[in-house]
């Protein structure tokens, strides 16, 4: 039963920004660049575990992380300007962030930073 609940509270959140972003975009990209998707991670887990300490874990290993994923939404627009299409500009920017997550973590790796 939580897991639906969780289920159709992170598809409203989701379904909002979609419809939000029809009339104003940048009102729907301030809700989007908002963390919810961690926050929610975030209180799930809490509410599954009362462990602070894994809350610690994975709010840090959240920011070590969120890095590659940026390049994401450098690379789609430009994709977009040069006229390759949606869906393939969208296919392209997430193999682009793919390939970034697998350097990033090598990096992490070579620093002998764990996430």
């Amino acid at each position: 039963m939580q897991f639906i609940i969780k289920t159709i509270f992170s598809a409203i959140i989701i379904a909002t920004i979609a419809t939000v972003s029809k009339k104003l975009p940048s009102f729907g990209a301030i809700i989007a660049s908002l963390p919810l998707t961690s926050i929610l991670a975030m209180i799930w887990l809490y509410q599954d575990t009362k462990d602070i300490s894994k809350i610690i874990v994975l709010s840090n290993s959240i920011f070590l992380i969120i890095i590659p994923s940026l390049i994401f939404f450098i690379a789609l627009p430009i994709l977009l300007k040069k006229n390759l299409g949606f869906y393939s500009a969208m296919c392209y920017s997430t193999v682009i962030m793919l390939i970034s997550y697998f350097l990033y973590l090598k990096i992490l790796k070579f620093l002998h930073i764990d996430f």
